[in-house]
């Protein structure tokens, strides 16, 4: 996991779908989970209980007695409802293919984030490619993430990338980067980084805006959206600025039901919660 501030500007040093109703069942097949210092694998299964797709269109039968008999618009005279046009299917287009994924329809993942999300993509990727029922597409950015859109804005390239690939599910990640002041597109600090001995609310509180708005446009459309927190770091002073940023995004999840968030966090600590190598 990178750390480091990235290269083009220095870090402040102050105190610091097509078929989305089934194709979620597709994340209930496997996620690999791959962070940690170097790289670490772990597969999560995921659950959703799916359901009759109700069409909202009512058949009616005209051999009914409890159908009330239509007035004509023209005359005096009552007639019963056309037999024919009562028990004709629905003439609207059907909705788009909610069946199951399928070699010649798969479901659409895409991957996004910081060298993170590059480090676990390649074991995902290999493992969804198993099934033949998933196309992949990788996004990732070295020393990025939502702190500093100064140096890259992933609000904007999602805003770009989200409709180009059009996916069904989402995998997204953004990792120690995170854990330092916050500054807004000019470059101007908005945040310092958290620190001890405070709760740290202006930096929870601008952090917690940045992950909530890329939680509430990925999820557009009904998508199957997996937030993958981070792990501690060996190094205490970093580790207590990531669990602030950790706990953020953890609670951002946690009001959006639909957000799935897989707790790295809990299952790379050792036995006494702390580092594990």
């Amino acid at each position: 996991m990178s750390l480091a501030a990235p290269p083009s500007r220095p870090t402040p040093r102050q105190p610091v779908s097509r078929h989305r109703y089934r194709v979620r069942r597709l994340a209930a097949l496997t996620l690999l989970v791959a962070v940690g210092a170097g790289a670490a694998k772990v597969v999560s299964t995921l659950g959703d209980d799916g359901g009759p797709i109700d069409t909202g269109t009512d058949v009616v039968d005209a051999s009914d007695s409890s159908v009330a008999p239509v007035e004509t618009s023209g005359g005096d005279g009552i007639v019963a409802p056309d037999e024919s046009a009562a028990t004709t299917p629905p003439t609207e287009p059907p909705p788009d293919d909610t069946g199951p994924p399928t070699a010649e329809n798969p479901a659409v993942v895409l991957i996004a984030g910081d060298s993170d999300a590059g480090t676990f993509a390649p074991y995902l990727d290999r493992l969804l490619g198993d099934t033949d029922l998933v196309d992949t597409t990788l996004d990732y950015k070295v020393s990025s993430g939502l702190a500093r859109p100064d140096y890259f804005d992933w609000n904007a390239r999602l805003h770009d990338q989200v409709p180009a690939v059009d996916p069904d599910i989402v995998v997204i990640t953004f990792g120690g980067n995170d854990a330092q002041g916050l500054l807004d597109a000019t470059g101007d600090v908005v945040a310092f980084q958290p620190v001890p001995d405070s709760d740290n609310a202006d930096w929870r509180a601008e952090y917690g805006k940045r992950v909530g708005e890329v939680m509430d446009f990925v999820v557009e459309g009904g998508r199957t959206v997996i937030w993958v927190g981070i792990p501690n770091d060996d190094d205490p002073d970093v580790t207590f600025r990531m669990q602030v940023q950790d706990e953020t995004a953890k609670a951002e999840a946690a009001k959006r039901p639909s957000i799935v968030f897989i707790d790295t966090w809990s299952r790379f600590s050792g036995r006494t919660g702390g580092w594990a190598e």
